[in-house]
């Protein structure tokens, strides 16, 4: 080989690697795609408050088709109010909302509180 082909050769690996080099140095790590934790947390808490409210909704039905008395209606309804308080306390503590364990725990509470409702 000549010492112009090689001189050639090194311009070129010389540029290669600088272009590769350039490409490294300035990639951005890409934007958070997922969603906003708090977000989520505050979405989680809505959806908790929302079947509280479908359960009441239940509650209010029932109780006008007389499946049950008022008195009972009451009590169900003082049980959806004290899952509502526990998991607004629980959002308080997390800055508005709710953790996905948090979620979970209220849910099966509410799954309880809805066999006791009729379904």
């Amino acid at each position: 080989m000549t010492r112009f082909n090689r001189a050639i050769r090194l311009v070129c690996a010389t540029a290669l690697v600088s272009t590769l080099a350039a490409c490294v140095v300035n990639q951005q790590p890409a934007p958070h795609s997922g969603p906003n934790p708090h977000e989520a947390a505050v979405d989680r808490l809505h959806q908790i408050d929302g079947r509280i409210d479908n359960l009441g909704h239940r509650i209010d039905a029932r109780v006008s088709q007389g499946y049950y008395p008022p008195p009972q209606g009451a009590a169900l309804h003082h049980r959806l109010d004290t899952i509502r308080a526990e998991a607004h306390d629980m959002a308080t503590q997390h800055g508005g909302g709710i953790s996905g364990d948090e979620q979970h725990v209220l849910n099966q509470e509410l799954d309880t509180a809805a066999r006791a409702i009729g379904e």
